[in-house]
């Protein structure tokens, strides 16, 4: 049985302000909080799942265990490759550094452009003293949030929220593509929900077929993507993202060949964003859709 994980508070967000105060190789930094997240578990008869979301409890408060620090380069342009660095402190401000790996990874990090119309799923290298670093491009300008996951050792796992902007005039955002089939490459992607209106905080089944696209036929060359059967981000659309818009879901155990199961809540009504993500014979496919929650 895997576990279903709540947040209860809301990670306070700093936006990374782009000074031109600063010289050329002066870099900024911006530190978000990560707030211990409480495990309940849930059993279902199909086979084990393991869900984390952030729903709002801002009467709540908890001990603050972890921090990320997250530094960049004072100058970001869109489509370069930009280095990042994320520090993980104790919430005294000492390094945390020891980390246990959940799902193949110490570090998993998700980037999103404010629209949602980007994601990036990144994994940071641990560099020690609780540094982790990696490498990306911002394909357009406009507002960046990034949420860092990781499990400091002996700890329950850590979200952290950062954002970042990248100056420059901002794209028009398309209209959500309701679609339920998606062809991604050779594959094609049909996405199902358990039931036809999805209500807030209610259990619901998300259930996602990969079929062949020349033959439409279930594939048959599926293959664990970071130890699991897929990996499916929620967010939901909001004029700025915070952990109370995230859910992270895990894939269950015993589906169908060509088949991927997702048991989730979402935790509150509006529109949502769902990237689902799977291994093809070593080739990692993301499809993504939106659904509406009342």
């Amino acid at each position: 049985m895997k576990r279903f994980m709540t947040a209860v508070a809301t990670v306070t967000t700093l936006w990374l302000v782009q000074s031109c105060s600063l010289s050329p190789n002066a870099e900024e930094q911006l530190t978000a909080t990560a707030i211990e997240q409480h495990n309940d578990e849930h059993a279902v008869n199909a086979g084990s799942h393991n869900t984390h979301s952030a729903d709002s409890a801002g009467n709540e408060t908890i001990d603050e265990f972890a921090q990320a620090k997250l530094t960049v380069p004072n100058t970001i342009a869109f489509n370069t490759l930009t280095p990042l660095t994320i520090n993980i402190q104790d919430a005294t401000g000492e390094a945390i550094k020891d980390f246990e790996t959940f799902q193949d990874m110490q570090m998993h990090l998700i980037l999103v452009s404010d629209d949602l119309q980007v994601f990036s799923h990144l994994h940071p290298t641990y560099q020690e003293n609780g540094r982790f670093t990696v490498e990306t491009r911002f394909p357009q300008s406009g507002g960046y949030t990034l949420f860092s996951d990781y499990k400091p050792a002996g700890q329950a796992e850590q979200v952290s929220v950062m954002k970042v902007q990248v100056p420059g005039n901002r794209p028009l955002t398309p209209p959500a593509n309701l679609s339920r089939t998606k062809t991604v490459a050779n594959t094609k992607v049909d996405f199902n929900v358990s039931q036809e209106t999805i209500k807030a905080g209610e259990e619901v089944t998300l259930t996602f077929d990969l079929q062949d696209a020349a033959t439409n036929q279930p594939v048959t060359n599926l293959q664990p993507y970071l130890g699991e059967g897929g990996h499916l981000v929620i967010l939901q659309q909001s004029s700025s993202l915070t952990k109370e818009d995230y859910v992270h879901a895990h894939a269950m155990d015993g589906t169908s060949p060509g088949q991927v199961q997702f048991i989730t809540r979402f935790p509150r009504a509006g529109m949502y964003k769902l990237w689902g993500q799977f291994n093809r014979n070593g080739e990692v496919i993301t499809s993504d859709f939106w659904v509406e929650v009342s």
